[in-house]
């Protein structure tokens, strides 16, 4: 009976086998790749293609539901091809694992292609993945190894290099070539995510630099540069390969046509360029090494064709190198040669490689670049945006005080036809240089009015400031700026176009417009003007409606400040001036309101309060602003009193006596507070904290007050004295008082980082720091961005900088907040990016000296 069954038994299965394999063939064959390929590029809108697309992905996931093992493969197939044009397909994560796990070479490849293309080292089922690929090391097939090593260095995690980095270094001495050469380059993953893995590979991976094949001599020649640039002390072991790698190099140079390597006639330029990179890497900072590979790096840049492609990216890495090891002197003019025979080449990409290049070498051999001035300024006119910028940036790199006049010509003219974008950074840079090299003040000033004539409206705050200064602190050649100012004027057709160079304009006729009365015999035709010509050009400006309110205001000012210098026009100024007093815009309106007074109530101030001002010393504004200098507390409590009874500061900055007036009657009992303006704080004013109406006396002296009484009113923005003052934005000059000293935690590459500490006592375990980011270069530093990390026990809070841009001289500021609960030792690391004169900087640092702070 028992046989029976076991036979009944049998029949049944049989029998729903056949089943299963008739309704098998009868269920509708898939649709192939192709097909699906087809069908898609058929679809003439996008609605057809995502119609396609759905019902196909509704077929696989049904397909997958039921565990469809026959058309498995095909449908990831299509799944991946699905993936590729941007169409979700992460459910077919798990097949491509059992394909995988599959015997058959063909289900391995797709699953090992949707593992690269679905998975990567974030995925969990990552994890679900190192059996099968350590099955498929060990495999007996090298397609199936290369299969698993391919995976492995495409989406190796942390945990599956350390776990798999044996089997990949026993691959390495393998005698297979196709073996060694995926090794290698798996490897080479796994340095990048583990480098404490690099120990294992150093032993095995010398030897790969006595291969034979090509591709395995590429990858071991990366395998070694990724292992150099990880550690110094890796790098000085494989210093001992240079003169096999100076062999290889040789060989590839000598050696006759070989089809096999053969590019455009050279042979393996591929391998050449990973050779001379690694070499770059081992040279540098190292005489002996240099000295080594000296002679190959001479014989590559001169017997390598450049007629090709090819030829030119071998000697682009040459040049390189050269520039980067402790090369002879006559191999560094060689290889600014080469860059300059680029510079004629028609192809824009070799050029803008060129000039990019040589704008790193001007400061390694400058003399050597300065023979190709005459090709790096024709690049000023070439079409692309690229090539000019990068050629312009090279040509402010290349002046020095021989060549200013010259080159200053030539970038003037540039300006003429120039874009916006360059104007502005190429008026900025020509502002620096003339400052730095001008030959004379006269060529100075000529040169910067010629740079805001040309410039237009497409100028840089600074640039303004800088002419503004430069002609300030020339005394000897006021008379010829204010005529050349007044010419510049004339020659203008529409002011509202050139509104920077017509601030300056104002800014020079207001302070010295009495020279207008008399000609200028240093300037051709330059005769004298007279002073209603002078007024009506003014009322004409300031009726604009183009004009902006910045220029207005610089034209306000000077026109009051005119009639201190004109005799028979004052009436003409005082109504024009009046005439703001009900302007639509509010600061406008308060400047002809304060302004208006001078000539009624206050007129006995007008002449001291406008008379021409000092001259502006830059020095002593970056001593102002230096945050390494205290800055002297006026108004503050510990100021020292000069004398029993309070005088006014206003009058003694005016030299005026009106002593008999008497105090004011709270004014011992109850001293103001510290004043918020620093510029008053300069002067040793006290304006921002003036008493009530209702304590003042008749004997104060209150310039702002408005017109009919009443309360004064805080000072807002660029009003009050600021508005007297040309408008400087005093909360510039401001210094944050702090327990904490400050102190440098970063100087090099020409930028200063100071951490001051504003409030360092507010909370228990918090401090407050404020950055300060000075540029000491006589460029602009651009793209700045200041990193921090703490302790794990800290938390740090970082702000944005207070611009990305550092102007020479200047500063920005960025404010941080560390919260310290456990008052442990205050250490951080810093990370400092940021690009001068076009050179990218990026460095790191660690600050431990924090002072008096926990």
């Amino acid at each position: 009976m028992a046989d029976t069954a076991k036979v009944v038994d049998l029949i049944n299965n049989a029998r729903q086998m056949v089943t299963e394999a008739v309704d098998r063939v009868k269920m509708p064959t898939p649709m192939r790749l192709r097909d699906l390929i087809r069908q898609i590029r058929a679809a003439r809108t996008a609605a057809e293609e995502r119609a396609v697309i759905n019902k196909e992905c509704a077929y696989i996931r049904n397909a997958i539901r039921e565990e469809d093992t026959m058309w498995r493969c095909r449908n990831i197939a299509k799944l991946l091809y699905i993936h590729m044009l941007g169409y979700p397909a992460h459910f077919g994560q798990m097949e491509c694992l059992k394909l995988i796990a599959s015997p058959k070479f063909t289900d391995k490849r797709i699953g090992y292609l949707g593992a690269m293309l679905l998975l990567d080292e974030r995925h969990d089922v990552n994890i679900l993945l190192i059996h099968c690929i350590k099955t498929d090391l060990n495999s007996n097939t090298q397609f199936i190894q290369g299969l698993a090593l391919c995976t492995l260095g495409s989406i190796a995690s942390g945990d599956m290099a350390r776990d798999l980095a044996p089997e990949v270094e026993k691959l390495i001495k393998s005698s297979n070539a196709y073996i060694r050469k995926k090794a290698a380059l798996c490897a080479f993953r796994i340095i990048r995510k583990v480098p404490e893995l690099m120990e294992m590979f150093i032993p095995v991976t010398r030897s790969l630099l006595s291969e034979k094949n090509h591709g395995v001599l590429i990858t071991g020649i990366v395998l070694i540069t990724e292992l150099a640039e990880r550690s110094p002390d890796t790098l000085e072991h494989f210093k001992r390969v240079v003169p096999n790698l100076v062999r290889i190099l040789k060989n590839l140079i000598m050696s006759g046509y070989s089809p096999e390597h053969d590019v455009s006639g050279i042979s393996d330029p591929f391998l050449q360029i990973k050779v001379l990179r690694l070499l770059r890497i081992l040279g540098k900072n190292d005489s002996a090494t240099s000295e080594t590979m000296n002679d190959i790096l001479a014989q590559v840049a001169t017997n390598t064709e450049t007629s090709k492609n090819v030829g030119n990216a071998i000697l682009y890495e040459t040049v390189l190198s050269i520039m980067d090891i402790d090369s002879e002197s006559g191999l560094r003019v060689l290889a600014v040669n080469i860059l300059g025979r680029f510079l004629l080449n028609n192809d824009k990409n070799i050029r803008y490689v060129a000039l990019n290049t040589l704008l790193k070498t001007v400061s390694v051999d400058h003399a050597a670049v300065q023979r190709h001035r005459a090709t790096i300024l024709d690049c000023l006119k070439d079409p692309d945006v690229t090539i000019k910028k990068r050629a312009m940036e090279l040509c402010f790199a290349l002046i020095n005080a021989k060549n200013i006049e010259l080159m200053s010509k030539d970038l003037i003219q540039f300006l003429k036809t120039a874009e916006p974008d360059f104007k502005q950074s190429c008026s900025s840079n020509m502002m620096l240089a003339a400052e730095q090299y001008a030959p004379d003040k006269r060529w100075h000033i000529n040169t910067v009015f010629d740079v805001l004539r040309e410039s237009g409206n497409m100028v840089r705050d600074d640039v303004v400031f800088n002419t503004i200064q430069i002609i300030s602190s020339s005394p000897e050649q006021q008379r010829y700026a204010v005529h050349l100012s007044w010419r510049s004027l004339q020659d203008i057709k529409h002011c509202s176009e050139y509104q920077p160079l017509t601030q300056v304009a104002c800014w020079c006729i207001g302070e010295f417009g009495a020279y207008l009365n008399e000609g200028c015999p240093d300037l051709a035709g330059a005769s004298a003007v007279s002073e209603g010509e002078v007024v009506s050009w003014f009322r004409t400006l300031l009726a604009g409606s183009a004009i902006s309110v910045v220029t207005k205001q610089y034209a306000l000012l000077s026109l009051t400040k005119l009639s201190t210098r004109f005799n028979t026009v004052i009436q003409d100024i005082q109504c024009t001036v009046d005439s703001f007093g009900s302007n639509l815009n509010v600061d406008l309106q308060q400047r002809g309101v304060e302004l208006g007074q001078l000539f009624r109530s206050q007129s006995g101030l007008r002449p001291k309060l406008l008379e021409p001002m000092p001259a502006m010393e830059k020095e002593r504004l970056a001593e102002i602003t230096s945050p390494t200098t205290p800055m002297p507390m006026v108004n503050g409590t510990e100021a020292p009193s000069t004398s029993g009874q309070e005088k006014n500061p206003l009058l003694e900055l005016l030299d005026l006596d009106l002593s008999a007036a008497p105090p004011p009657p709270a004014a011992a009992a109850n001293p103001p507070p510290p004043s918020t303006n620093s510029l008053d704080d300069i002067l040793g004013l006290n304006l921002g904290s003036s008493a009530p109406p209702a304590t003042q006396t008749p004997g104060s002296l209150n310039l702002l007050d408005p017109v009919g009484g009443g309360p004064v009113m805080p000072l807002v923005g660029s009003g009050g004295l600021d508005s007297l003052l040309n408008g400087v934005d005093t909360m510039s000059f401001a210094t944050p008082s702090s327990q904490v000293p400050p102190f440098t935690a970063y100087e090099k590459h020409g930028l200063r980082v100071i951490f001051t500490f504003p409030d360092s006592t507010s909370s228990p375990g918090l401090t407050s720091i404020l950055l300060q980011a000075h540029n000491l270069t006589p460029q602009p530093i651009l793209n700045f961005v200041f990193q921090a990390a703490v302790p794990k026990s800290m938390q740090l809070q970082l702000d944005p900088p207070s611009s990305s841009t550092i102007p020479s001289g200047g500063s920005v500021t960025q404010h941080m907040g560390i919260n310290n609960p456990n008052k442990a030792v205050l250490r951080m690391k810093l990370k400092i990016a940021f690009s001068v004169g076009g050179i990218p900087v990026s460095d790191l640092a660690e600050v431990n000296n924090f002072p008096g702070l926990a």
